[in-house]
């Protein structure tokens, strides 16, 4: 029999591991970390250090269960994994609060647990994670300007990370054409990504070529392979590369560049909060990296 949770659920249970950490004579002054075992204990864990944060504690996710106080895990199922580790379950299957009280789901022995991040194909589940979060930054979710906000950040993932289902292949209609030996640039297309270290936006300009070697795509396919890789998680110089790669893939040029311009709100609006600074990178290849003056040619054609 299978007995699938809502996050109310382990809100509930959640709370009790909290409960029980407060009762250790912790002081709200000493850091608490806690590690969440890959990948069910991660949202317990989440959960958890947000419950810990509203109550005044300072609480952290580590990712070395050495250096943490406390392992969580969603469900403990063998006698091995038990000492110095908390979870939602046990078995033999047991909850943390009192079985008697009809708000808490008690499964039986025979009982398989979904947890509810477990339901990610579920229409409702990406958007109950967006709640999940606006909670634990401490909104109430319920609000009204709120009640919609899961559904619009998920179709604008749509869109910012559209590139995932897209391929570059795609992109490349190829001509034959021998006689066109010329350098091919476009300069000054505006890009979007995310950073993926920390979920936030970069964003500027790139500046692409290549030299042909008999094949040539129309001038727009080289703004799309950009579109490809920049809309999904990213580093800027991976980014880089990635566009000379595809270039040389298909076409096999004389060379391919790729030159990013880019500010990134993980430097403008946290950390160092230096609002003016532009991250440059550049991928070079062939005739670019080993004719000087091809590579001079192309920054005075871009302007650097």
């Amino acid at each position: 029999m299978s007995n699938n949770l809502t996050w109310a659920d382990c809100e509930v249970q959640a709370i009790c591991i909290a409960d029980r950490i407060c009762g250790d004579n912790r002081t709200k002054n000493n850091p608490i970390q806690l590690y969440g075992v890959p990948r069910g204990g991660v949202y317990p864990a989440l959960m958890v250090q947000g419950i810990l944060g509203r109550r005044g504690y300072h609480c952290s996710i580590v990712e070395d269960p050495i250096r943490c106080d406390i392992i969580i895990d969603d469900i403990i199922d063998s006698g091995a994994t038990r000492n110095g580790m908390i979870a939602l379950y046990q078995k033999p299957f047991y909850a943390l609060v009192d079985k008697t009280d009809p708000t808490t789901v008690f499964p039986t022995p025979d009982d398989w647990i979904v947890f509810p991040w477990e339901l990610m194909g579920d229409e409702q589940g990406p958007e109950q994670n967006i709640v999940r979060v606006l909670e634990y930054l401490g909104e109430d979710s319920k609000r009204e300007g709120l009640l919609e906000t899961p559904k619009r950040v998920i179709k604008s993932f749509d869109t910012l990370y559209g590139g995932y289902k897209m391929k570059v292949e795609d992109c490349f209609k190829v001509f034959e054409e021998d006689d066109s030996d010329e350098m091919v640039v476009l300069k000054n297309v505006e890009f979007y990504s995310t950073c993926e270290h920390h979920m936030l936006p970069f964003f500027g300009k790139a500046h692409i070529a290549y030299i042909p070697n008999g094949k040539v795509i129309g001038v727009s396919k080289l703004a799309r392979i950009l579109e490809v890789y920049a809309r999904r998680l990213q580093i800027q110089e991976r980014l880089c590369q990635q566009v000379t790669s595809a270039i040389e893939k298909a076409l096999s040029p004389k060379g391919a560049a790729c030159v990013l311009e880019a500010q990134h709100f993980c430097m403008t609006s946290r950390g160092v909060q230096k609002q003016n600074s532009i991250m440059v990178t550049s991928s070079v290849t062939g005739e670019f990296r080993s004719q000087k003056e091809t590579r001079a040619e192309f920054m005075g054609l871009i302007g650097k």
